[in-house]
C-alpha cells in the first residue's frame, strides 16, 4: 500500500496551543495550564492529535470551497457524524464510528428531531479507521512553561487575578495518509472494517461506485479520490488553529515539512530532525542519509524538504548542501513542498499509487 509520509515542525515562540484547564493547588482558582508530558529528563509541552485534526478539519472547510463536511448529531452523552464517506469528505479521510442506540426512546427522539432531516439512516454499527494518521505534536526539547500573571481591572472594585501557562519551543509531529484506503469503503462483516451497512451499499450502487469484489469494497473514481486527497494537503499548507490565539498569536502553518510518497506505512523520517545542545531544531544529516539509503527501494518520489527561510537557516543550508549530491532531495518553502506533492499525485502515470 502506498502512503504519503511526512514530518512537520511548528514554531511556537510564545504559545499555549493546547490547554488542560484549571491547575489544582495553584494560588488562583482560575489558573490554567498547558498539556505536558512528564519524563525523566523534564517536561515536554504537546498538542494532542485530536486538537491537530480539529485544526485541520476547520481549516479545510475555510480554504477549500467545495469541501463537504459531515453533519454532527448528538444523543445524550454521545456525538457522531453522519458516517457517510461516499458523500462527506471528512468521514472518508478522518474515519468514524457509529453505533446507534436500538432503544425505542432513542429512536423516537431521533425521528422527532427536525435538525436530523436528511440524515443517512443507520441501523447497524459501522466503523472506519482513519486513512489519515497523525502523531501527538511534542516539543523537541524539555522546557519549563512560563506562568503569566494578569488581572481583570476594567471594573470598579478589586482587580480579579488570573494566571496561565505558555511556552517557547518547536513542536514536532508525524503524519501519514494511506492512499489506497482513501475513497475505498469496505463492507466486510468484521470489526473495524465494516465502513458500509446495507443502506450505504445501496447508495454506493446508485451512484455507480466501482465494486472491488476481492476486497469486498466500493471505490470512488480516481478523479474524486484525488480531489479529496489534494484538498487535505492544501489545507495542511494553510493550517490555522490553536488555543490562546488572542493572547499568544501563533502561526501554526508548518515551518518545516519533510514529504515523500512511500510504498509502506512505516515512517522513515521520524528521526531526521532532533535538537542541538541549546534545544533548537537540528537536521540530522547522517540520519537522513541513512534513511534514504536503507529505505531507498520504498521511495516512490523525490523527498521534499520544505523549510521557511528565517527559521534555523543554518539547518536549511545543510539540506541544500545535501541536495547538491543527492538529486532525490528537493529544498523549498513548505507550501511549495505541498504543491509539488499535489502536482505529483495528479500526474496520470501516478494513478497506480491509489490502487
Amino acid at each position: 500500500m502506498t502512503h504519503i509520509t511526512g514530518l512537520l515542525l511548528i514554531d511556537a515562540p510564545a504559545s499555549a496551543l493546547n490547554n488542560l484547564g484549571a491547575i489544582e493547588g495553584e494560588r488562583y482558582d482560575n489558573s490554567t495550564g498547558v498539556k505536558m508530558i512528564r519524563a525523566s529528563d523534564g517536561t515536554y509541552p504537546y498538542v494532542s492529535a485530536q486538537a491537530f485534526r480539529y485544526w485541520l478539519r476547520e481549516t479545510v472547510q475555510t480554504v477549500i470551497p467545495n469541501w463537504k463536511s459531515a453533519p454532527i448529531y448528538r444523543e445524550e452523552k454521545v456525538a457522531y457524524t453522519d458516517a457517510n464517506p461516499i458523500e462527506y469528505w471528512d468521514d472518508d479521510l478522518f474515519g468514524y464510528m457509529r453505533a446507534p442506540s436500538k432503544r425505542e426512546s432513542a429512536k423516537a427522539k431521533r425521528e422527532a428531531d427536525r435538525s436530523r432531516m436528511g440524515e443517512t439512516e443507520t441501523k447497524d454499527t459501522i466503523t472506519r479507521s482513519s486513512p489519515f494518521r497523525v502523531s501527538t505534536l511534542v516539543s523537541i526539547a524539555p522546557i519549563r512553561p512560563t506562568n503569566d500573571f494578569g488581572v481583570m481591572s476594567r471594573h470598579e472594585g478589586d482587580p480579579v487575578p488570573h494566571e496561565h501557562q505558555f511556552y517557547r519551543t518547536t513542536l514536532k509531529g508525524l503524519f501519514s495518509l494511506n492512499l489506497s484506503q482513501c475513497g475505498t469503503f469496505s463492507y466486510k462483516n468484521k470489526s473495524g472494517f465494516r465502513n458500509l451497512d446495507d443502506i450505504r451499499i445501496d447508495i454506493a450502487k446508485s451512484q455507480g461506485l466501482e465494486e472491488v469484489l476481492l476486497e469486498k469494497a466500493y471505490r470512488l473514481s480516481t478523479a474524486l479520490r484525488l480531489e479529496r486527497i489534494t484538498a487535505l494537503f492544501e489545507g495542511m499548507a494553510s493550517l490555522e488553529g490553536g488555543a490562546k490565539q488572542t493572547l499568544h498569536y501563533t502561526d501554526v502553518a508548518p515551518a518545516v515539512v519533510v514529504l515523500a510518497i512511500t510504498k509502506g506505512g512505516n515512517h522513515i523520517f521520524g528521526h531526521v530532525i532532533g535538537t542541538n545542545p541549546k534545544g533548537l531544531p537540528e537536521l540530522k544529516i547522517d540520519a537522513l542519509s541513512e534513511a534514504l539509503r536503507v529505505f531507498g527501494d520504498e521511495l516512490l518520489s523525490d523527498v521534499y524538504i520544505g523549510w521557511v527561510r528565517g527559521f534555523a537557516d543554518e539547518e536549511r543550508a545543510k539540506a541544500e548542501e545535501l541536495a547538491k549530491t543527492d538529486t532525490r532531495i528537493k529544498v523549498c518553502h513548505p507550501r511549495e513542498a505541498f504543491q509539488e506533492l499535489i502536482k505529483m499525485l495528479k500526474q496520470p502515470q501516478n494513478a497506480k499509487w491509489l490502487d
